[in-house]
């Protein structure tokens, strides 16, 4: 007869248990790597210095949209305004940025300066994010409209210059991904006050206890969430060169969906700055190049970007079971 030894069944658990972590880590890079190999595989020529820098045009915006929903995140709360509040910054830097700099500087810093009182607001009365930043989103929306009540507008000439900047060798929308994704995993995961940042997520309770202030991290979060907000519509806008009130509006759904495709979690302050980026970059290609090879119809994609992210949803359930 065989005898098992407990040792060894707990050895072999914690294998197993090491290896759906791993799995799960990966997995924001695999959902990529599957989105790219089938662009490959529809069309070959898509694969290129050119055929990158057009199909990804747009997904850094996107992703920094992701890091300010990530950010937001990271404290258990949620941000239902980083949509419409991009389309305002777009707005802003399509006019008074351009005609009227000083003006143009001191509305956005204003502007992170407000989110930052949207954080202090939600942690000292004890109000639901969703509520607060819903209501925000009609206000971010209505500015924008008063500063640009038709799309029009231009980009500052410097902000185009550096958005259609071409380095060798690699795209610029690749090394803008990887530039961004660097610097927020460094200052999020790296370092000591990165901790305490998604400490007020993940044991609120433990980081007050240490002396730490929720408020002031809460404030921090919503105030990071406000810079990150403030380049992707800039970087929008220097992308399409002009402004539109609404041309945001679509950013609040792809950022929560980036931050939870790139493995971030609702509740627990549990958030990876380098997946939310590659999560970013599979919607941005899934839901332009991907299923325009497919020859899926417009009215379809939405549809089609939802089952994408339904799919890997399911395969980190699957993989949280055998964490467990």
């Amino acid at each position: 007869m065989t005898v098992v030894s407990p040792y060894n069944t707990f050895k072999t658990a914690r294998g197993s248990a090491g290896r759906a972590r791993a799995l799960r880590a990966l997995l924001p890079a695999l959902s990529l790597a599957l989105v790219l190999i089938a662009i490959a595989w529809l069309n070959p020529r898509a694969i290129s210095y050119f055929g990158f820098s057009l199909m990804l045009n747009l997904a850094i915006p996107i992703a920094l949209a992701t890091i300010a929903q990530m950010f937001v995140i990271a404290g258990n709360e949620l941000d239902l305004s980083i949509g419409t509040f991009v389309g305002f910054v777009g707005c802003v830097t399509a006019t008074w940025l351009r005609d009227a700099p000083l003006l143009g500087v001191v509305v956005l810093l204003g502007s992170i300066g407000v989110y930052a009182l949207l954080g202090a607001l939600i942690h000292l009365r004890n109000l639901p994010s969703i509520v607060v930043t819903l209501g925000m989103s009609f206000v971010w929306q209505g500015l924008a409209i008063l500063v640009l009540p038709k799309p029009g507008g231009k980009a500052p000439e410097w902000l185009q210059a550096i958005t259609s900047f071409k380095p060798p060798f690699v795209p610029f929308p690749i090394v803008a991904a990887v530039v961004i994704a660097a610097v927020v995993h460094f200052g999020l995961m790296q370092t000591s006050y990165g901790v305490i940042l998604r400490g007020s997520g993940g044991n609120p309770a433990a980081l007050s206890r240490a002396g730490w202030s929720l408020l002031r991290t809460k404030v921090t979060l919503f105030a990071l969430a406000g810079v990150f907000g403030v380049l992707s519509g800039m970087t929008l806008i220097g992308i399409t060169s002009s402004g539109d009130a609404n041309i945001g509006n679509g950013y609040t759904l792809l950022a929560i969906a980036g931050v939870i495709l790139g493995g971030g979690e609702f509740m627990g302050g549990r958030v990876s700055p380098i997946g939310a980026v590659l999560g970013a970059l599979t919607l941005a290609l899934a839901a332009s190049s991907l299923l325009t090879f497919m020859h899926i119809p417009p009215d379809w994609q939405v549809a089609a970007n939802g089952a994408i992210l339904i799919i890997v949803l399911a395969a980190r359930v699957l993989i949280s079971r055998r964490e467990a």
